[in-house]
């Protein structure tokens, strides 16, 4: 992993405010030309410090207002369960979140619905349908107070 300069800490700051900036004004931002502000950010991305760059969706706005988040505790812990169960992550659209945890439960999840019957429907029909869950504690989200993308740079 590369050092990050403070240069490059400016321009990510940047970035992830507004990654559609042009180069000119994103090079304006972080004090310094275009073709010096463009080669950092070439090497970043190459370097893979910046992984893709993508719009932010309102949820609600796109029709999604249930949001949980899913504590999963699977029945086995086998090599061939771990790994359907992380396809079956990689595949469902409405899981936006994943991460392997420590504690109770194997897997924590942010999943998101249309309404809260959706989000019934996502836990019995489709992922409780897998046969590999042992049990589930799902949190529903009423307001959410902070969300962000960014880094702390």
């Amino acid at each position: 992993m590369p050092d990050l300069d403070e240069t490059d800490r400016r321009l990510l700051r940047w970035l992830q405010r507004d990654s559609t900036m042009s180069t000119q004004a994103l090079a304006e931002k972080a004090g310094l030309s275009a073709s010096p502000a463009w080669r950092r950010v070439k090497r970043l991305t190459e370097d893979g410090v910046i992984r893709r760059q993508v719009a932010l969706v309102d949820p609600a706005r796109a029709g999604l207002h249930a949001m949980a988040y899913l504590q999963v505790s699977l029945l086995e812990h086998t090599e061939d369960s771990l790994a359907r169960f992380d396809r079956f992550v990689q595949t469902e659209d409405q899981i936006v979140e994943c991460a392997a945890i420590t504690g109770t439960s194997d897997y924590h999840l942010k999943v998101v619905a249309p309404d809260p019957e959706g989000l019934e429907h996502f836990i019995m029909r489709r992922m409780l349908a897998l046969g590999l869950v042992r049990g589930t504690v799902t949190n529903f989200v009423l307001r959410q107070t902070k969300y962000t993308t960014a880094l702390p740079l």
